[in-house]
């Protein structure tokens, strides 16, 4: 079973040089081949990443930050050229905040399989065309292991945090138990385990919407000229997405049953909550490759943690990072069970806590404060 130690990874060579700008996408690239957990290789592998703050002496001061399955690197910092979004995490990383980068160097790797600057079906194959659907099966242990190249290229040893939630909690937690002697302190937010059947259920509906879609054909669209994407699918893959992540009692406040504008639903038109999954489909589909989205769903799909370890409890018990677990108590996708589980299991960690928040799932961005407060407590 490949871990990120027996990983074989060439030495490293990039474009990152200590002192660079904050905030400006890096690369960090391997020329050698990565064997991948499913079988099979990447003859190459490049990640992008980004920076905030200064890498003390010591090395001791590095905070690694996982994003999301539609994020990427920019963790922080405002819309800009290269990304069309502000920083998922921009109200918990800077100057004063929780993660304050005038004491903490904190880095943003954009996972393997993406498609913001990081190797993915949307890359170039060493044959010159897209990988398309020749992308092969990625884990998220082939994702953290990558990770740790990156970690040996910028010299950090061990990190102070390692902090993400759902798909991001899933390469914490991997983190913490693939390299315990590399992880100090351990924030998990709304991920569970392993994933269950219910998750994948949802998956495997969004999997199923994209690939129905006339233009994927079979993941060789990349080429295909603008517009010709998969783009209905997408869009509708994330409009079924998006309600899981967020709540009923949410959705039932800010829209209820009110029409869009002076739009008649029984005549054609929209109500508010339609419009809004509109919405959220069309900003996702001008920023994010289907292909992407297929890959890293299907390593969601992966993830368990016991696999190959003796089961969930004996892979938790190697944890050895100062550990904090979070839920969101109206998360319908990640409920709570699933991180009472993982409290209960890791030696280092002490009770459940539980982000308040209306926003179900989505809450563990949202609730910037709460999740500033865990932070908090595990850095002080």
């Amino acid at each position: 079973m490949l871990t990120p130690s027996e990983a074989s990874l060439p030495p490293a060579s990039g474009a990152w040089r200590e002192g660079d700008p904050p905030g400006r996408r890096r690369w960090y690239e391997h020329a050698g081949p990565l064997r991948l957990e499913a079988g099979g290789e990447l003859p190459g592998v490049r990640l992008a990443f980004e920076t905030w703050g200064r890498l003390a002496g010591d090395r001791s001061n590095a905070v690694l930050v996982l994003h999301a399955l539609t994020g990427d690197s920019h963790a922080a910092g405002d819309a800009a050229p290269g990304h069309p979004t502000p920083g998922w995490w921009d109200g918990l990383i800077g100057p004063g905040r929780a993660l304050d980068t005038d004491r903490w160097f904190v880095v943003a790797p954009n996972a393997l399989g993406g498609c913001q600057g990081s190797t993915g079906p949307s890359s170039r194959a060493p044959d010159g065309r897209p990988w398309g659907g020749r992308f092969p099966f990625l884990t998220q242990r082939d994702q953290v292991a990558v990770e740790a190249g990156l970690a040996d290229f910028l010299g950090i040893d061990r990190w102070a945090l390692v902090a993400g939630g759902s798909m991001g909690g899933m390469r914490a937690l991997e983190w913490a138990v693939s390299c315990p002697e590399r992880t100090r302190g351990l924030l998990v937010l709304a991920t569970a385990a392993a994933a269950s059947a219910e998750q994948i259920a949802w998956a495997d509906v969004q999997l199923h919407a994209v690939r129905a879609d006339p233009n994927w054909r079979g993941g060789d669209y990349h080429d295909a000229g603008p517009g010709l994407g998969p783009h209905a699918g997408l869009g509708l893959a994330r409009r079924l997405a998006h309600v899981t992540y967020r709540s009923e009692p949410e959705l039932r406040v800010r829209f209820g049953r009110a029409p869009q504008g002076a739009e008649d639903p029984w005549r054609g038109g929209r109500y508010r909550v339609e419009s809004y999954l509109d919405h959220h489909a069309a900003k996702l589909v001008r920023r994010f490759d289907a292909g992407s989205y297929v890959t890293l769903t299907e390593a969601m799909n992966s993830h368990d943690v016991g696999r190959g370890r003796g089961g969930i409890r004996a892979a938790l018990g190697r944890v050895t990072a100062r550990t904090l677990v979070a839920g969101v108590d109206s998360d319908r996708l990640y409920p709570l069970s699933q991180q009472a589980e993982l409290a209960a299991g890791i030696p280092t960690s002490d009770h459940l806590r539980v982000i308040g928040s209306p926003c179900g799932h989505d809450g563990f961005l949202t609730e910037v404060e709460q999740v500033a407060a865990l932070v908090g407590e595990l850095l002080g």
